[in-house]
């Protein structure tokens, strides 16, 4: 069994990370980086809680480091963790500056341990579903596609994600996720063009972005606004034998939210309300049932490529090609105009 120390127990830490991890037969969750030493005692009674992160570090019984931070804090822990001999696993986004995350890339293959990102959206119920969909040629060939995740927040919410600072911003937050997502339905494109906005008037950082990828003639459309109260599909996919429309959003996060684990009866699963429609252009349109949604899939993968030398579950170059997309989406907004994207 491998021992993991987690860096923080807040939202990304308490909701998303400790969970998976307990829930992960070959990890054990050891040890929390975090100022809530109650709240991780009563959790989590096999784990201890460690005032600092060097303390974390210097312990020879952690073998897996997972980063669970403010997105300013990603690359220097990540490469701390490297440093000490850790395997490391980063909450997305991978690093602020695609030269920060090609650095930790080359760390880890130097300091030969296992690297990757937690882009956990990859096993989202909805994702899996349009996955299947496209690997079957279900719709044909796809010619425009949009992934967009819509909230309805006219107030502004406390804390670093909404304070200008380095990694704060609607685009930081959730553009990761759905570039993560486009490149792996589609692969990179040929040329990003972008729109980033400040929309709510108390709002100090991005809370508005529309990017469309290119593709040829194909049209690939992510966006996220925060002033969105009755939503745009969370997919919506267009192809020369018919469409697929899907709403809402994978439930798997506020079960883990509101103290719930993957054990729960039903975890993943949606109900046949949240399923989404098939449109074919012969035989009219029908509800398709709902791929399950298995986030601890991730730390599964995680702990085999420790293990056993297996891929990990996100390539660092899969988050690197995302970090390239982000940083050419916000020079195309600053400039206002289309640019290419690098062909790796």
């Amino acid at each position: 069994m491998l021992n993991v120390g987690l860096i923080g127990f807040g939202l990304a830490g308490r909701a998303f990370h400790a969970p998976l991890i307990a829930a992960t037969p070959a990890l054990r969750l050891a040890a929390v980086v975090t100022s809530r030493a109650q709240e991780v005692a009563a959790l989590y009674p096999e784990a201890r809680a460690v005032a600092s992160v060097d303390a974390l570090l210097a312990d020879p019984a952690i073998d897996l480091v997972v980063v669970a931070t403010p997105n300013d804090t990603h690359a220097p822990l990540a490469r701390a963790a490297l440093e000490a001999g850790k395997h490391v696993v980063v909450d997305k986004p991978f690093a602020l500056s695609v030269e920060d995350a090609r650095e930790l890339a080359v760390l880890a293959v130097t300091h030969a341990r296992m690297l990757t990102v937690f882009h956990n959206r990859r096993w989202d119920t909805d994702f899996r579903t349009v996955e299947h969909l496209l690997r079957d040629g279900t719709l044909g060939e796809v010619h425009l596609a949009e992934l967009r995740w819509d909230r309805f927040r006219p107030a502004i919410k406390q804390g670093w994600r909404e304070t200008p600072h380095a990694g704060a911003g609607l685009l930081a937050d959730l553009g990761p996720h759905l570039i993560d997502q486009a490149i792996r339905l589609f692969g990179v494109p040929e040329a990003v063009s972008a729109d980033i906005a400040i929309q709510r008037e108390a709002a100090q950082v991005d809370d508005y972005f529309e990017l469309t990828l290119h593709y040829g003639s194909r049209r690939v459309i992510l966006g996220a606004a925060s002033l969105v109260a009755a939503p745009r599909p969370r997919f919506a996919l267009h192809g020369t034998l018919g469409s697929f429309v899907k709403y809402g959003i994978d439930p798997q996060e506020p079960v883990l939210r509101a103290g719930g684990t993957p054990s729960d009866p039903g975890y993943g699963v949606e109900p046949e309300s949240a399923w989404g429609t098939l449109f074919d252009g012969e035989a009219g349109e029908r509800r398709l049932r709902s791929a399950a949604g298995i986030w601890p899939r991730f730390y599964e993968q995680a702990a085999a490529a420790i293990v056993e030398g297996s891929a990990p579950p996100v390539e660092p170059e899969d988050a690197i090609a995302g970090l390239e997309l982000l940083e050419l989406a916000r020079q195309s907004a600053c400039e206002g105009r289309r640019l290419r994207f690098p062909r790796r």
